[in-house]
């Protein structure tokens, strides 16, 4: 049979062990006697045991039964008697193809060999051309040789006898891979007490061959399972798969964790209420480089890999941009070896799935744990006490006054551990999410007097605080549900972290902000301040002075909004009645605050009460979280350098000009290995091909080198075509979703983010409105002229944001009328993709040519799909907001189409937006609306009220002209492609800035103060 093998799969290509090449087996002769160890490259040696490894004497019979699969059955037993089987040899011959050498193997087919063999010729810089391959289980064919079509990465035959050389002895050790896979031994750590006379058991990790691959997936199946290993389904398969990978993060992960105990480093420990990962599996496979193998081992066992990938749910634990970068600093933190973990919540439903029934959004809980999750750990020995209501009284112990918390309710936090491995390294860092349980399981006594529904409502009660995302706050029982979550969280990652100090460091507290960093991102874990002072004074018997002297050592808090009222605020009254030891710690801090102000400012009462900790207007009384958060923490830093101008300019004026040495700008950034290299695999491999290494997904600064080839028609072409195989992905998955056909030959125009009128979805639907309505009104001629064009949105509104929800009605009535409109065609489609998430980004975000990031300027603390969007070539069409402002910067302003109002402009704007008289074509597109064009008009009213009399705050009127003359330029530009895949190129040389890599080593270096801790290599056993 003919096989044409791909030149490049999809995985990661640097060997991150020192393997050893294994001797043949006894009795068969080596082709090559020169050929030995030190001259092999110690990746192909890794080849040679992946490639050779043979399983154990039970041989598992895998896979669905009608498939018919038995290639373990076959690998294992042999069907061809070994003394039928010729010696293993390697040939080259330049003659026998005029533009390709011609390399000639010949020996039996083992299980991962073509994978192993591909990848030998690649990490040679050998490019296969074509490969012809025998069908070993065939007996006539057992001796036929495999011919491989090879070409240098100039494109020439392989003349250079020294690289001939090198290609015999690469594949000579591979094609003599008979003997296991050499183990490797795991580093020596401190082996102390019971577990030194265990740990010799386990002291080797597992291996990553095909065989021992398939081994453990079918064992996960049998055993964890308990499913039959003769017929499973797509999705048990999925779950053996991850479970099997978990095997080899916990390795890892123990290694990790062993280390760091060892080392005792500064540690990191990052709060947040938002950890939006995504899928896992593939993550997983490219970062502890395994991918290959185990698509080999998935398609020999019957199974696809991309099938398996479908069969995932994503981790329902975010909403929008703050969960996203939350988990885009945890892979960044394990890749760059630091110390560090993540604190969250373990959402039972996470944030609501979203589905599109007759163009209104409907909001569903997401069971996203309904079948488990086979890549967390529970660990039900980690639990904590978390208290709540009750009252506080002042008692005498060993002549010192302390408060004393009487709670009124206790539930239980139980921990719930997910590894995060890091890219080539073997560290493996953790992501702790605690689960609320009732402190019991179930009232007994209730239940035995005939009082049923008391005997449950506690273990209710308590499951309640961590089964929804964001609870909604409009009532005063939502708000008190959201304040629960906060301290439960905070409460659980205080006490786990003080256990782990004292574990350590007995009492040794001037140590703790030598060993502890936390960072706060935004103000949701600011109650973490007071349940430290608790913790350190009323559990641990500090004193006031010092636990304030510690506490503001050891937090740092990240603001994320410019926006006055998204500051977070609690009512005294509901602090005081669930948290009354809290409330009493608040009320302390802010007094010694307001001490400090009266002494620098005098009586300068409006200063100080506007920088008060507690608010009080309109008789009421609130604790200003972000306050709390400033006056606390060492630093406060915002995440794009505008938004870090305007917070000490706006909210934090008074904070910046009393601690000017406080405040930081540390720009957002996304990690590009899943928003790069795992998720566009033809544009990682045109890059690493062109850049000649695979360096850049370590380091993105590299990739500036594409700039020299930004104007070579050839990489241009390639470029092109690069982007046409994500956009045939998005077509089959927007035809899925939508139901909506859509050409691959259009423009894809892309706006996909949280709905909400700051980030002006709405600018953009009036925008193809009035395309719309421009095209109907053309001559077929003039229509020829058009640039097609899928606009492609897609976003959540919160439930009880009435306007963001009108938004999404809009945006599909105009998408039903436009779509089935046959004057229209092709030239122009509208579609919403429902349910918005992480793995639909993975796909939308490749395929995107231009992506809007068109929110009024200075109301976009920073964004990151922007970052995301650019580093895959797509051009950005913006206002001057976030950090778009540094990308522009970075890629060229010749490279974006940036329009609208600046920033300094805004408010001049606001106060004469009553006078201000609209474009015609802005009345056109408001009176098509009112006019039922696209239905619906009498519900609709309400969005074009606001931005008409309603006072339009987000100036979409301002802005539409400005608009729709930068779309204007973005179709003069798409009409020429050179011009277009040369600013694609730049967008994407640019960069380089934008990687969580860089926020993260500035994070380390200029605020936690930690240094990297590396977990030794495994060595050879």
């Amino acid at each position: 049979m003919q096989l044409h093998l791909p030149t490049q799969t999809c995985g990661l290509h640097s060997l991150r062990h020192n393997n050893k090449v294994q001797q043949p087996p006894q009795g068969v002769a080596r082709v090559n006697s020169s050929s030995s160890s030190s001259s092999t490259p110690q990746r192909l040696q890794h080849r040679a045991g992946a490639a050779g490894c043979l399983g154990s004497s039970r041989t598992p019979v895998i896979g669905i039964a009608q498939r018919n699969r038995h290639v373990l059955t076959k690998a294992a037993q042999g069907l061809t008697p070994p003394s039928a089987q010729a010696a293993p040899s390697v040939r080259i011959d330049n003659d026998a193809d005029p533009s390709c050498t011609v390399v000639m193997v010949q020996c039996p087919h083992r299980p991962g060999l073509l994978p192993a063999v591909s990848s030998a010729f690649r990490d040679l810089s050998l490019e296969v051309i074509r490969a012809d391959v025998a069908d070993k289980d065939q007996p006539s064919q057992v001796n036929a040789e495999d011919r491989f079509y090879i070409k240098t990465a100039t494109g020439a035959k392989v003349t250079d006898r020294s690289k001939q050389e090198q290609v015999i002895r690469a594949l000579q050790v591979l094609a003599e891979g008979g003997g296991q896979i050499p183990q490797k031994a795991r580093p020596k750590f401190g082996n102390k007490g019971k577990g030194s006379s265990v740990s010799p058991l386990l002291d080797t990790y597992k291996k990553n061959d095909v065989l021992s691959i398939q081994e453990n997936i079918v064992s996960h199946v049998e055993y964890t399972m308990a499913r039959s290993r003769y017929r499973f389904d797509d999705f048990e398969c999925y779950q053996a798969t991850a479970l099997s990978l978990r095997d080899r993060l916990v390795e890892q992960w123990n290694d990790t964790q062993t280390h760091f105990k060892d080392q005792d480093p500064k540690r990191v420990y990052y709060l947040s209420m938002e950890f939006l990962m995504g899928r896992s599996l593939l993550n997983t496979l490219y970062n502890i480089d395994v991918a290959e193998n185990y698509e080999e081992a998935l398609r020999e066992m019957g199974y696809k890999l991309e099938t398996l990938v479908e069969q995932e749910r994503d981790a329902a634990l975010g909403n929008g941009g703050l969960g996203r970068l939350a988990a885009c600093f945890l892979d960044s933190m394990a890749a760059l070896n630091l110390p560090a973990w993540g604190y969250g919540i373990r959402y039972q439903y996470g944030m609501f799935k979203q589905s599109i029934i007759n163009g209104f959004q409907h909001e569903q809980p997401d069971y996203w744990l309904t079948f488990g999750n086979p890549w967390e750990i529970e660990r039900p020995v980690v639990s904590y006490p978390i208290n709540f209501y009750g009252h506080v009284s002042l008692q005498e112990e060993d002549g010192k006054q302390i408060f004393k918390w009487s709670p009124g309710e206790q539930v239980t936090a139980v921990a719930h551990d997910n590894p995060i491995p890091g890219f080539n390294t073997r560290n493996c860092i953790n992501l702790r999410l605690w689960a609320a349980k009732p402190s019991r399981e179930f009232d007994l006594e209730a239940f035995n007097t005939g009082d049923y529904v008391a005997a449950i409502l506690s273990k209710q009660r308590a499951e309640t605080l961590s089964s929804v995302l964001y609870p909604d706050d409009r009532t005063y029982e939502g708000k008190e549900l959201r304040l629960k979550q906060q301290h439960f969280f905070v409460s659980a990652t205080i006490q786990d972290v003080v256990r782990r100090f004292v574990d350590l460091h007995q009492s040794d507290w001037d140590l703790f902000p030598e060993k502890v960093a936390f960072q706060m991102n935004d103000t949701h874990p600011t109650i973490a301040v007071p349940e430290l002072m608790r913790v350190l004074m009323d559990d641990h018997g500090l004193g006031w002075t010092r636990s304030w002297n510690i506490v503001t050592k050891v937090f740092a808090f990240t603001n994320h909004t410019v926006l006055p009222e998204a500051l977070e605020k609690w009512p005294v009254g509901l602090m005081e009645k669930l948290l009354p030891r809290h409330m009493q710690i608040i009320y302390d801090i802010n007094w010694r605050f307001l001490q400090q102000l009266r002494g620098k400012y005098g009586d300068d009462w409006e200063r100080i009460s506007r920088m008060s900790i507690i608010e009080e207007a309109y008789g009421e009384k609130h604790v200003r979280m972000a306050y709390l958060g400033v006056v606390c923490s060492h630093t406060v830093n915002g995440v794009a350098a505008i938004h870090s101008d305007i917070i000490k300019n706006t909210i934090f004026k008074d904070f910046y000009a009393l601690w000017p040495e406080k405040f930081q700008n540390k720009t957002n950034g996304v990690t590009q290995r899943r928003w790069l290299a795992f998720c566009n695999p033809p544009l990682r491999k045109l890059i690493s091909k062109t850049l000649g290494n695979e360096d850049w997904i370590t380091d993105l600064y590299k990739v500036q080198e594409l700039r020299k080839h930004a104007n070579d028609p050839q990489f241009q072409a390639e470029w092109q075509a690069a982007k046409r195989a994500a956009k045939l992905r998005a077509v089959s998955m927007i035809e899925r979703l939508c139901g909506v056909k859509v050409s691959p030959d259009a423009m894809f125009d892309v706006q996909v983010k949280r709905i909400h009128e700051y980030k002006r979805q709405l600018l953009n639907v009036l925008g193809i409105v009035h395309r719309y309505n421009t095209i109907k009104a053309m001559t077929p001629e003039q229509r020829k002229q058009v640039v097609p064009r899928v606009c492609i949105i897609g976003g959540k509104a919160a439930p009880g944001y009435d306007i963001a929800k009108r938004i999404i009605k809009l945006v599909c009535a105009v998408g039903d009328k436009v779509n089935n409109d046959p004057d229209v065609g092709d030239l122009l489609k509208l579609v919403f993709v429902p349910d918005y998430n992480v793995s639909s980004a993975e796909t939308l975000i490749p395929a995107s040519e231009l992506s809007q990031h068109i929110s009024t300027a200075g109301t976009e603390a920073s964004g990151t799909s922007n970052m995301k969007f650019a580093m895959n070539g797509s051009l950005i069409l913006g206002t001057l907001d976030g950090a778009t402002v540094e990308i522009v910067e970075e890629i060229g302003a010749e490279n974006a189409f940036i329009f609208g109002a600046k920033t300094p402009e805004v408010p001049e704007l606001r106060a004469q937006r009553p006078n201000y008289q609209p474009d015609q074509r802005f009345t056109n597109v408001i009176n098509a609306i009112r006019g039922g064009q696209f239905g619906w008009n009498d519900y609709l009213e309400p969005i074009l009220h606001n931005i008409t009399v309603g006072g339009d705050y987000y100036l979409v009127a301002n802005d539409f002209v400005p608009y729709l003359e930068a779309q204007e330029k973005v179709d003069e530009a798409y009409k020429d492609q050179s011009r277009w895949n040369k600013m694609s190129i730049m967008s994407t040389a640019g960069s380089g800035k934008f990687s969580t890599d860089r926020t993260i080593s500035n994070y380390a270096k200029d605020i936690w103060k930690v240094e990297p801790c590396k977990v030794p290599m495994p060595v050879d056993a």
